[in-house]
């Protein structure tokens, strides 16, 4: 399977396409725990059936110490008692803000109230962020059909 388009080769992409990887990379500098932000990044991309992401932060999660069983489970969370109730906050609001779509009024109050209990507000702008921007690269590979399975670890610097 080959992608419709290869975005980095598209000079107007390209250029696109450089300042949400520098959004994506200015993230790491948070305070918002790594781990977290793998979690989210990994729900996100299953609840957008984004393959080449799942792929990517998968072996990226694993790669900085992240436990098979807790990836097995991401999908499952509620029902996992792998995570801590900081992490389940931070899923539900990655949930919320991913199906946006699907719930008049955008992420109801409570939803922001648990993940406010537990991140600071630098935390929650870095979380909030990182919903988006995962969100962005979901939409721009199901949209061309980027192929998953070849991703290595530290591949896009």
């Amino acid at each position: 399977m080959n992608a419709r388009l290869k975005l980095l080769e598209s000079p107007v992409a390209a250029k696109a396409l450089k300042h949400v990887i520098a959004a994506g990379s200015a993230l790491a500098e948070s305070t918002l725990p790594l781990a977290t932000q793998e979690l989210v990044r990994l729900r996100a991309s299953q609840i957008n059936g984004c393959a080449g992401c799942i792929d990517m932060h998968t072996k990226e999660a694993a790669h900085a110490g992240e436990t098979a069983v807790r990836l097995s489970l991401v999908a499952a969370w509620r029902e996992a008692t792998v995570f801590t109730d900081a992490e389940r906050a931070a899923l539900e609001l990655t949930e919320q803000g991913t199906r946006i779509a699907d719930a008049a009024g955008g992420v109801p109050d409570e939803v922001w109230a648990n993940a406010a209990k537990y991140y600071d507000d630098e935390q929650l702008a870095a979380l909030v962020c990182v919903i988006a921007v995962i969100n962005a690269f979901n939409r721009l590979n199901v949209i061309v059909q980027q192929p998953a399975g070849d991703y290595q670890v530290g591949m896009y610097g």
